[in-house]
């Protein structure tokens, strides 16, 4: 289940045949076309905007994990045109050890053109969006230190060992 909630005219949960049922303009099928390496099928957020109806004063994209605590705030004008939202793998809904509920990926995040978009905008385990008029709570690492030490824990807990 996605909550998408806040600064919208119809605040949702889609579940894995909501997303699935978004208009297949909006559908990618196998998001390693786009960016080698990734794996599963993805809806384009702007088939998720086209749903919810974003208020013109959503400017701010929030992006919750609840299983690991991690949250994200971004420009909503940098990626409603190039993000995905990857729910699909091999027919089935995106597995935890796949990042699901739900995925959040910007392909190319660095031609977003900001300094709120790194690659830590890329967020696993999504089960909530938020759509804010300022930026909300966010605790992606802001040092390079920070952010290594994100990466260990992310590998060790790959491995088993987290």
């Amino acid at each position: 289940m996605l909550t998408i909630a806040g600064e919208i005219a119809q605040p949702s949960m889609l579940t894995f045949a909501d997303l699935a049922a978004i208009d297949g303009a909006y559908q990618v099928a196998d998001v390693s076309r786009l960016a080698p390496g990734r794996k599963g099928d993805a809806v384009r957020l702007a088939g998720i905007l086209k749903l919810v109806r974003p208020r013109e004063r959503a400017k701010y994209l929030g992006l919750h994990s609840s299983t690991d605590n991690f949250h994200a705030s971004i420009p909503l004008a940098a990626v409603a045109d190039r993000a995905l939202v990857i729910y699909r793998l091999d027919g089935q809904p995106l597995p935890e050890k796949a990042g699901g509920p739900v995925r959040f990926f910007i392909p190319d995040f660095a031609a977003c053109h900001t300094e709120e978009i790194d690659e830590c905008a890329n967020v696993k385990f999504v089960d909530r969006i938020e759509f804010t008029a300022e930026k909300g709570f966010d605790n992606r690492p802001h040092d390079g230190t920070a952010h290594e030490a994100l990466h260990a824990k992310e590998v060790d807990r790959a491995r088993g060992q987290g």
